[in-house]
């Protein structure tokens, strides 16, 4: 039995949430550009849950753009398919599954074209979403009268040029456009590239104010974990517990956050917010992206080589053993969060530190070390130095956890190159690839294979971190102290 609204009442799974009747009937008030697992898992999901709470009451299409793959699982299935999420959250496992049901249509960009610009004309249409990875907010120079247009901006202004044509320049038939790509500034960084494509595309002056002034682009940061399709034998386990096939289906995490740049306007028209904690819109959302950049990226970041030295292959490996559990603990709320560059709430932050580590002991999680280690320099360099120069403006003296994770980094980094230019670094037996563009540079640094005067070269040097870290007291000392005991050691914090 297939997933479909034919099916769904032939199906009887404990715990298990369907959609009711009246959903197949909302209008479509979304154009989502993106199929993908976390727009399913994340805001698809957010807006499922607020029709069946009787709030937004809308459906989405969704635009697909890309040429690979097709449509046929969306048709077969009706739009339907199954999130299951589990995770841990105040320290107790939680689990939530559900058939979702906010997705009316899915139109191919390449061959139904003429039908996404039709519902551009829609009168119930107020929202556009956006995931189309990072590199899709980029300017294309290319006419939008192709079919399709190649590049999302291009894609995005004609729909809103047919709009603008089909209401005649109307100042309230302007959008909400919230993208999702993870880059700082989305929505400011996609207005620009729009309005500077409509230039060049020789659009009036009129139609360019109507985008600027009755469009809102909103700044937005997404964050859950969603892997998307489970592998062959965990689907074969799931199809036989539930009774029907989902060649959908997601799992992610139950963990969810959707920041919003916006004001009162925006909160009106994305009601779904309302019934949905893990939404929030703000005039300013600078405050959720520096709790997640430090306290979840950094602490991935500073305890990455730590953990992988020491012989966990996984984050809830790691966090299964208590003198690491202690370490990343310690490090997030004595060291990260006292050191944030941004007036923040203590209770707040440790509220969201406490939630981190939950993630992070999420055994339904699969993230492994050597995946996180991928671009470690600058990792550090973007996530981490920020913190310690901070924390050196206010305390001038070396953090220890901080000052351990830098060691092992340093030792992490020590590598051999093979016969394919690749890096590759060894520890007790065990051989792993560094992938990092300062490889060469670390490679080169470790040649001397003096302790003291590897930490020196590596903290002083600019081309690494922009500034010469041996300035800061005590900081490279305590580096090579912790270097030291790594070396003789090997295993810094027993697996």
């Amino acid at each position: 039995m297939i997933l479909s609204k034919k099916t769904l009442k032939n199906i009887n799974v404990p715990g298990l949430q369907k959609p009711d009747e009246h959903i197949f009937n909302l209008p479509e008030k979304v154009l989502q550009f993106g199929t993908g697992v976390l727009l399913r898992g994340l805001p698809d999901y957010y807006i499922d849950k607020a029709n069946r709470a009787g709030v937004f009451n809308g459906r989405v299409v969704v635009v697909k753009s890309t040429a690979t793959g097709s449509t046929d699982a969306f048709a077969e299935q009706d739009n339907l398919y199954t999130i299951y999420a589990d995770g841990i959250e105040d320290g107790k496992e939680v689990s939530e599954k559900l058939i979702c049901s906010s997705i009316s249509r899915v139109l191919s960009a390449s061959d139904e074209w003429r039908a996404i610009l039709n519902f551009a004309r829609s009168e119930d249409l107020q929202v556009v979403i956006s995931n189309t990875t990072e590199v899709g907010i980029t300017l294309v120079e290319e006419s939008i009268k192709l079919n399709p247009p190649k590049s999302f901006p291009a894609k995005l202004l004609a729909v809103l040029h047919e709009r603008f044509k089909a209401f005649n320049g109307d100042k309230g038939k302007g959008l909400i456009i919230v993208p999702t790509e993870l880059i700082v500034n989305n929505g400011k960084k996609l207005r620009a590239v729009v309005l500077e494509l409509a230039k060049l595309n020789g659009l009036d002056d009129v139609f360019i104010n109507w985008v600027e002034d009755h469009n809102t682009f909103c700044d937005s940061l997404v964050d859950r974990i969603v892997p998307g399709k489970p592998n062959k034998e965990q689907m074969a386990v799931i199809d036989a517990e539930r009774g029907f096939t989902d060649e959908l289906t997601i799992l992610s995490e139950t963990y969810s956050l959707w920041a919003i740049e916006g004001d009162e306007k925006v909160a009106s028209v994305l009601s779904f917010a309302k019934v949905n904690k893990g939404i929030v819109i703000a005039p300013d959302i600078d405050l959720f992206r520096e709790l997640k950049l430090r306290l979840l990226n950094g602490s991935h970041t500073m305890s990455c080589a730590l953990a992988f030295l020491s012989g966990f292959e996984t984050v809830k490996d790691a966090m299964d053993d208590e003198k690491f559990n202690q370490f990343i603990t310690a490090l997030m709320f004595n060291e990260l969060i006292p050191a944030i560059p941004y007036r923040i709430d203590r209770e707040q932050a440790d509220n969201f530190a406490n939630s981190v580590l939950d993630r992070f002991r999420n055994p339904n999680i699969r993230h492994e070390w050597i995946a996180i280690s991928a671009q470690y320099s600058a990792k550090i360099k973007m996530r981490v130095l920020p913190l310690l120069l901070n924390r050196y403006r206010k305390n001038n003296s070396a953090p220890a956890h901080i000052a351990l994770g830098f060691a092992a980094y340093i030792r992490f980094m020590k590598t051999t190159k093979d016969e394919n230019g690749n890096f590759i670094g060894e520890v007790d037996g065990r051989t792993y690839k560094v992938t990092d563009d300062k490889a060469e540079l670390l490679h080169q640094l470790w040649q001397n294979n003096d302790t003291d005067l590897v930490v020196e070269n590596v903290l002083k040097n600019e081309e690494l971190w922009g500034t010469d870290l041996t300035a800061l007291s005590g900081f490279k000392a305590a580096v090579a102290d912790e270097l030291k005991s790594i070396i003789r050691d090997k295993a810094p914090i027993a697996a």
